[in-house]
């Protein structure tokens, strides 16, 4: 991953999204962010237009995961949607996920939440290793009592507290805390997309529909390369793809965290992460 340079500090952005917010028996609820290179992000940007200029995607369409443009064929929306994925393989942007079971977290808005907690601490290493700033940008949305205002001013101002071994800890590679949308940048497009595609592969899985499985595991073939690695070889560790929380004590729940880690590692993303009842940390 190449860094763009602005005055000697190089730029990386980062933009999240929830999907399976709905609380559902046995669904898992994922939170995600994208990590995009400020170096690339323009030829990026430039290549997505290209894509929806050369399928003709209509100028006022905004690309999800669903529902395509009125005018498309199933078969055209979904080779539109694996062309994003494969693009945003090439220009080496990098998938950062937190899920949890619903059936054992507090409440959606609490989990979505802590997923942000999770994956900003998750990109603040991360910018350890890759050096320079960046930049989380999350797609708005209304939560009990707007929250989620104070819960970013929070993020920049104290950055993430309860550690195990620390009180507080400040974010300090990331110098902002901002909302993005859909239509506003093809970005939170592509994460739209990618988390969809991650929904819909977990959901078959989850909720034991055979019929697409087979799908399920083209998704899965195609989210791979995105998850961050320190190598393209490594397991996805819990900096790419954390299970929360870290200790499942009921054994109910912790074969359905063991089914699904198993399910992933079949489709060639294998995570680093153990699935215990006892605490490793």
């Amino acid at each position: 991953m190449q860094n763009d340079r602005i005055g000697g500090i190089s730029l990386h952005l980062f933009y999240c999204d929830e999907t399976n917010l709905e609380e559902r028996a046995g669904d898992f609820l994922i939170y995600g962010g994208l990590i995009i290179d400020g170096a690339t992000a323009k030829e990026f940007s430039a290549a997505i237009d290209e894509m929806r200029t050369r399928r003709g995607v209509p100028r006022d369409y905004q690309l999800k995961f669903n529902p395509g443009p009125e005018a498309f064929t199933h078969e055209q929306f979904i080779a539109l949607k694996q062309e994003v994925l494969q693009l945003t393989a090439h220009f080496g942007a990098r998938l950062v996920v937190y899920t949890i079971l619903h059936d054992v977290a507090s409440n959606p808005d609490i989990a979505r939440r802590n997923g942000i907690n999770t994956v900003c601490y998750h990109f603040d290493c991360i910018l350890n290793r890759l050096g320079g700033a960046g930049l989380v940008l999350i797609d708005r949305f209304n939560d009990e009592g707007n929250a989620i205002d104070a819960h970013l001013r929070d993020k920049f101002t104290v950055g993430i507290t309860g550690l195990p071994y620390s009180p507080e800890m400040r974010l300090a590679n990331i110098s902002g805390f901002h909302y993005s949308a859909i239509g506003q940048s093809h970005f939170p497009s592509i994460v739209d997309v990618a988390l969809g595609s991650l929904r819909l592969a977990i959901n078959a899985h989850t909720r034991q529909m055979a019929g697409l499985l087979g799908t399920a595991n083209t998704l899965l073939g195609l989210l791979s390369p995105l998850f961050w690695r320190q190598n393209d070889s490594d397991p996805v560790p819990e900096l790419g793809f954390q299970f929360s929380p870290k200790v499942i004590r009921a054994t109910r729940y912790r074969e359905k965290y063991l089914g699904l880690k198993d399910f992933l590692a079949r489709a060639g993303i294998v995570t680093y992460q153990e699935i215990t009842d006892q605490r490793t940390y």
